[in-house]
Parts: structure tokens; C-alpha cells; sequence
């Protein structure tokens, strides 16, 4: 075997060809990522990544079980603030450590709801029936019975199958509700949860038509929103809290910008109904779902917040834009896109096309990573299964954030069509093209961001000097 001293070498040079490739030479088109700002990805860095801040309600009061958190507290606090601010809504819990584990967090928080005040020695029972997305139409795996949705729905008896029905959509556009259906499904089925959100994600959801359907039902089902894909898009692409949602999910760094945690946010103001349902979810949070919840990555999302919450709007506005220009773009270039081209195709950060006329989407998915384009092979309605995919899922959101503007997704449209439509080599021409889009947006310039984390760093590493000589060999990378 190696030293260690060998095997740390190889580890970095493997760490900074790859960091240099996917920060400098690719286009990154993913729909669930994000690169985090510099300031950030310091504050991941910080003592807090290596710390523990378990804490819970007790008789009113919040309390800690570790020495040396009042600093994390005060940040957890300020978070809740923010996204609150953010979302517009009462409650906000951060601690689940991914959109998938907020889920099931709210999962178990109602199978729990819904069993208070049973009578002793009455079994616990699941949700009777769930409404939901199909996973061939968009659905998010989380949410369904194979995902987080696991064990918590009752089964049917007749079949053996979960309890779980899903929102109809349109035959002549697969990715838009079919409201005339809809209504009649809810009147038929009663569920006790419907929950929204989708991981293909191109039109809104309709949580206002189905909030106002349920509103007056006695035992109305709670109705969630998953926003993992569109959580950076929140009030400009929907705002589900003032359409009637009740608790809204979501994973922090696909849209926002913020490190890889989950959030799940409530409205349950005092005298609210569902308000118990917002503290068992509390409870699920913590005992039931974390221990240490990453306090590293909970700081960089409160300067995730701050970043957001001043630059939402522009970024939100550039980012819809941009992916119209880019479906657009790629129709224009002969690429087949899904979606109504009267809606510009999408109305999120999402594109989506169909390429199995020139082959699986598994291997144009390959051939474009081949050539410095990153993106994620779909299965689209009509798919037998994923590794049959015949799609392609694109995300504008970092490029937009490293400056493109419309007219740039057009030209990236022209590589692309020559990578997918003519099998034609284009690697160096897109790293050359990626090299005009180098510096992140919507957060501070450089030369203000540099000092700070400068700071952060100089905090975080002990020894005498360290500090000073990292900088020095910063200063040497940079120049050469």
C-alpha cells in the first residue's frame, strides 16, 4: 500500500482536476444542483462542521444537551427567521439534512397526528389514502410508496398495494393536471394527504383549485407541497402558502442556493387546527428523524438565506427566462422539447427533451458529458422504465447564477445539437464557450466576498502561519 503521505497527493490532484473540469470547463445542466457561493462553501468549513447541537422542546422551552451551541442556536434561529421571511409563513424546521429526509419527516409527523386521542389499546393505523404524482409523470421518488412514503399509507387488501392514487393529468400534455378529473378523484377518494411537487417540473400545481375544493370537508386531507425543484423559484414561479397549502418541503441547494440540506416549512398560526400537526413534525424532526444535523451546512444555509432573500427576485426573473430561451433554442436547433410551445415550454428552471430518435437517453446523456455538457438521462410519459429513458432533464439554474443571459443558452443549444442531433465532437468548443462564464452572481463581488473568507479561514486552521501560507499558495494558483 501507498503512504499516506502518497495517497493524500493522488487525492488532491484527483480533487482539482475534477473541481477544475465541473467549475471551469463544463456546463453544469443539472436540475437538482447548484455550486454554493464562496462565502458559503466557507462557512461549511467552519468549527461547526465538526460539532453537535441536539436539541427539543421541553415544558415550552428550547433545550440544548451540549456545551458551546449558543452560537449555532442563535444561527438556527436567525435561518428560521429568514426562510420564514422568505416563504411567508409561521414555522420553519431546518433540521432534516435532505428534501427526501423533510418528506418523511412530515410523513411520520401526521401518521403520528392523526393517532392522538386514539383509546387505549386501539393499534396505531397509517394514512388511509394519499394522493400524489406519478412517478412516470414527474413524480418525486420520495413521495412515493418505494421512497419515504414507505410503510406510512395503508395497503389495499383486495390488491396488496398501497393506498395511493395519482393526480390526473392531461392526454395531450402529460405534464399539466387534468382539473376536470381531479375534482371528481377527490370526491371519490377522500384522501387524508395530497401532496404536490414534482422532480420533472415544468407548469404549477393545483393547490389553490384543490384547496378550495377541500376547504369546507370536516376531515379535509392536509395538502403539502414538495418544492425541492423550485424552492429558489418560491412566489415567482407559486407561492402554494397563499394558494392554501398547509406545509411546504423542499431540499436547499437545487434552485436555492444553498448547501445540501432539507427544510420543511408550516402556516399553522395559534388556533389553527392542524397546529399539533406542527409540533409532531418538530418531534419527528428531532428524536425521530436526526441526531447532529450537519451544523456546518447550517451555516453556509443562513448565508445561503441572506443571499437569496436579497437577490430573489432578479435571479428568479433570469432564471424562467432563460430556460424558455433555452427550449426555445433547442427547437429551433432540432432538438424535439417537451412542454406547450405557446407556454415557452416550461415555467420553471427546468427544460426537458426527447432524443430517442438519436438514442437511448442514457447514452446521449454519456455523449454529452463526453463533451463538457452535464445532464440527467429522464424517463418521459410512455417510458417503460428509467433505463428505457427516452428524455433528457435540464436545469438553467447555475449557469444562470455564473451569468449566461438568453441570448448564451442559444449558442449552447447549437453545441448541443451538435453533440446529440450530428454525434459531432464539440468538447473543447464548449470548454472555450465555459470559459465566458466564470464568475458567480447574485451574491457579493469578489473583492468583497475574499476578505471574508479570508476571515473564515483564518479562524478555522490553528497553527501559527497556516493561515498566511494557504493565502500565499491561493495567490500562487491564481496567478499561474
Amino acid at each position: 500500500m501507498l503512504p499516506f503521505a502518497e495517497k493524500a497527493q493522488d487525492l488532491a490532484a484527483r480533487t482539482e482536476r475534477n473541481s477544475a473540469w465541473r467549475q471551469k470547463d463544463c456546463f453544469n445542466l443539472i436540475p437538482s444542483e447548484s455550486t454554493p457561493s464562496l462565502l458559503v462553501k466557507m462557512c461549511e468549513i467552519a468549527d461547526p462542521a465538526g460539532r453537535y447541537a441536539e436539541h427539543r422542546t421541553m415544558k415550552g422551552e428550547e433545550v440544548y444537551f451540549y456545551q458551546g451551541t449558543d452560537f449555532i442556536r442563535d444561527v438556527e434561529v436567525e435561518a428560521q427567521k429568514e426562510l420564514a421571511a422568505y416563504f411567508g409563513c409561521t414555522d420553519v424546521e431546518l433540521r432534516p439534512v435532505s428534501g427526501q429526509m423533510a418528506n418523511e419527516v412530515v410523513f411520520k409527523g401526521l401518521v403520528k397526528f392523526l393517532n392522538r386521542g386514539r383509546a387505549e389499546g386501539q393499534p396505531s393505523r397509517r394514512m388511509r389514502l394519499v394522493l400524489n404524482n406519478d412517478l412516470i409523470y414527474g413524480g418525486h421518488l420520495s413521495s412515493q410508496p418505494m421512497g419515504a412514503l414507505f410503510n406510512y399509507v395503508e395497503e389495499d387488501p383486495a390488491t396488496g398495494k398501497e393506498r395511493v392514487v395519482n393526480l390526473p393529468v392531461l392526454k395531450d400534455n402529460p405534464y399539466k393536471p387534468d382539473l376536470d378529473r381531479l375534482g371528481g378523484l377527490l370526491e371519490s377518494y377522500r384522501p387524508e394527504l395530497v401532496v404536490f411537487g414534482k422532480s420533472m417540473f415544468l407548469y404549477r400545481e393545483p393547490v389553490r383549485f384543490v384547496a378550495d375544493i377541500v376547504r369546507g370537508w370536516k376531515d379535509r386531507p392536509v395538502l403539502m407541497f414538495d418544492m425541492a425543484h423550485v424552492l429558489g423559484l418560491y412566489g415567482a414561479f407559486q407561492d402554494p402558502f397563499d394558494e392554501g397549502a398547509d406545509v411546504v418541503t423542499g431540499s436547499t441547494h437545487k434552485t436555492f442556493f444553498g448547501t445540501q440540506r432539507g427544510v420543511v416549512a408550516g402556516n399553522f398560526p395559534k388556533g389553527s387546527p392542524l397546529r399539533n400537526l406542527w409540533l409532531e413534525i418538530k418531534g419527528r424532526a428531532f428524536p425521530g428523524s436526526t441526531s447532529n444535523h450537519h451544523l456546518g451546512t447550517l451555516l453556509g444555509l443562513l448565508m445561503a438565506a441572506y443571499e437569496m432573500n436579497a437577490f430573489r427576485e432578479a435571479f428568479q426573473n433570469q432564471v424562467r427566462a432563460n430556460a424558455k430561451a433555452l427550449a426555445g433554442a433547442l427547437h429551433a436547433h432540432g432538438i424535439p422539447v417537451e412542454g406547450d410551445p405557446a407556454d415557452g415550454y416550461t415555467e420553471t428552471h427546468q427544460v426537458i427533451i426527447r432524443v430517442k430518435a438519436f438514442g437511448p437517453g442514457m447514452e446521449i446523456a454519456r455523449r454529452l458529458e463526453t463533451n463538457n455538457i452535464l445532464t440527467n438521462y429522464q424517463a418521459l410519459p410512455g417510458d417503460a422504465t428509467f433505463l428505457e429513458s427516452s428524455g433528457i432533464r435540464l436545469g438553467v439554474q447555475e449557469m444562470t447564477r455564473f451569468g449566461m443571459k438568453e441570448k448564451d443558452f442559444d449558442t449552447l443549444a447549437g453545441l448541443m445539437s451538435d453533440i446529440i442531433v450530428r454525434n459531432k465532437p464539440a468538447g473543447d468548443d464548449v470548454a472555450r464557450y465555459r470559459k465566458n462564464f466564470l464568475t458567480m452572481g447574485f451574491t457579493l463581488p469578489p473583492a468583497e466576498a475574499l476578505p471574508l473568507a479570508a476571515r473564515i479561514l483564518a479562524s478555522v486552521i490553528p497553527e501559527p502561519g497556516y493561515a498566511a501560507l494557504f493565502a500565499e499558495n491561493l495567490r500562487l494558483a491564481a496567478g499561474a
